[in-house]
């Protein structure tokens, strides 16, 4: 209210001391807790590929389930610039992982464009699922820790990373080494 109230000033520029300081994003960040996990063991002590695509089926069955309560509770979401939905992108994810999708193309767009696009739908899709469970940060640093270092998506995202640093194609390449993992969090996949 003190922000439009600026507005009625009849000159300006505007200067105002704010009695408040905002939390910033260096303020302590709490992590992401529900009371009962439903998902599948930390994705660190996940072994072989086949296990991990299982472990991910699962996990992401159980976020479209929490994702439609946050869907209902917000009457909204962000996700969908990949066009594909949640068992589309893990559908997408499992055949490049396991070289099974053999297109240069998906709906029309170059396949490394669908998979940064998918990418991002996938960890919003995480995001608004677990703002829906009760006691939840949404803080975006948490949120973000919580995601790429405790999920079963978080380690296909990197499997898909590999699989696209492996190809020839320029796109490829680019959409591996610099559009799939934010670069803050690719300590976490360091091999």
């Amino acid at each position: 209210m003190q922000a439009l109230h600026l507005l009625e000033r009849p000159s300006g520029p505007v200067l105002e001391d704010y009695p408040h300081d905002a939390e910033g994003d260096d303020a302590e960040t709490s992590p992401v807790a529900c009371p009962v996990n439903f998902f599948a063991p930390p994705a660190l002590e996940i072994d072989g590929q086949k296990l991990l695509l299982q472990n991910f089926r699962t996990e992401a069955a159980t976020i479209k389930t929490w994702h439609a309560i946050s869907c209902e509770k917000t009457a909204r979401s962000t996700v969908g610039i990949s066009g594909l939905d949640l068992l589309e992108i893990a559908g997408l994810f499992t055949d490049f992982i396991t070289n099974t999708l053999d297109q240069p193309e998906v709906h029309g767009q170059r396949i490394s464009d669908v998979l940064r696009a998918a990418a991002e739908d996938l960890r919003t899709y995480y995001f608004e699922a677990v703002s829906a469970q009760p006691g939840q940060s949404t803080k975006p640093r948490a949120l973000a820790d919580w995601f790429w270092g405790e999920t079963c998506a978080a380690r296909v995202i990197n499997e898909v990373r590999k699989g696209c640093l492996k190809r020839e194609a320029k796109d490829m390449r680019l959409a591996g080494k610099l559009l799939l993992i934010p670069r803050n969090q690719m300590h976490r996949f360091d091999e």
